[in-house]
């Protein structure tokens, strides 16, 4: 798992431990663990559901993440997406192996790769297709990464699309107080230390690789809910050490600051734990979800069904077709 990494972290600056138990400041407890169902997505790539069986008020302003992969292609078996629509929130794909395209019809775009990210704002409507370049299509080979979906608010939800190409070298390095764990902040701030992408609602995403038997306590923003899920390994969450694996969601309760370590023993194949890091403010708007539409009523949702099949939402670019 590469994505971004560092040979020597004692040379980072290092998120140092929260202050310890006063009035007022808590560690976040556990509220629930839930296990990522397996299927596919597009055209047959494999996928895991991060959120299934969550109530989306307690991930909001988050909707949707699928883990993608982490699979070994063979040759001629690498597979995206077709060219489709989405309107009203923001996909963020993020690669940690591999590489992938993306294009939209908004000459928004670009091949993304280890450790880089794609932050696209779907706003007002956007059609765009995501898919392996024909170089890795030829020779296969591993494929592993995230996709994030962030609702807009009401507010923004008609905003222009944009487009963000986040490099790895640009994710803001950090490592915890033992100087085991490696954190790259690639939106928000950890421990006053910002991350590079843009957002419309106030969020925080990092991804953290522990080392065996390495602990992370880190401060988090009291106004944002806090989510871990495990991309590969096994270890503990929460002030009561809640076991965790490979798939896992981990929904934190209330609190300023929250915990996450790594067993001691890891599986040979992932010898770190691996974990992406969320945090958001809360929207608390209505939520109407249908397909790729994000919106606030079921109106919404039909209307930019009607506005995709009349061609509202633009056309998919000459060269591209």
């Amino acid at each position: 798992m590469p994505a971004l990494t560092v040979a020597d972290l004692t040379v980072l600056p290092r998120i140092p431990e929260p202050d310890g138990p006063r009035v007022g400041v808590t560690e976040r407890g556990v509220h629930s663990i839930t296990t990522a169902p397996q299927g596919y997505e597009g055209e047959g790539f494999p996928v895991r559901r991060a959120f299934a069986g969550v109530d989306l008020a307690l991930l909001d302003p988050f909707i949707h993440m699928d883990q993608m992969g982490e699979v070994e292609y063979a040759p001629g078996e690498p597979k995206g997406t077709a060219w489709h629509p989405h309107r009203g929130f923001e996909t963020v794909t993020y690669i940690i192996d591999g590489t992938f395209e993306h294009a939209d019809n908004h000459g928004g775009g670009g091949l993304i790769t280890n450790g880089d990210t794609q932050w696209m704002t779907a706003g007002g409507g956007v059609l765009h297709i995501e898919r392996p370049p024909e170089s890795l299509v030829a020779s296969g080979g591993l494929f592993h990464g995230l996709q994030l979906w962030v609702n807009l608010p009401r507010a923004q939800k008609w905003a222009q699309p944009r487009y963000q190409d986040l490099r790895s070298g640009a994710a803001a390095l950090l490592t915890s107080a033992d100087a085991g764990t490696l954190v790259r902040v690639i939106a928000g701030e950890v421990a006053g230390h910002a991350g590079p992408g843009s957002t419309y609602t106030p969020m925080t995403m990092a991804h953290a690789s522990l080392e065996p038997g390495a602990q992370l306590h880190l401060p988090w923003d009291p106004e944002q809910n806090a989510l871990v899920y495990v991309l590969s390994g096994d270890g503990t969450v929460g002030a009561e050490r809640r076991p965790v694996r490979t798939g896992q969601l981990a929904v934190f309760g209330p609190g300023e600051s929250l915990r996450v370590a790594a067993d001691p023993g890891q599986e040979g194949r992932h010898p770190k734990l691996e974990v992406v890091l969320l945090g958001g403010r809360p929207i608390r708007e209505p939520v109407a979800w249908g397909g790729p539409f994000v919106m606030n009523t079921q109106q919404e949702v039909r209307e930019a069904m009607v506005d995709f099949h009349a061609g509202r939402l633009g056309a998919i670019p000459a060269e591209r077709v």
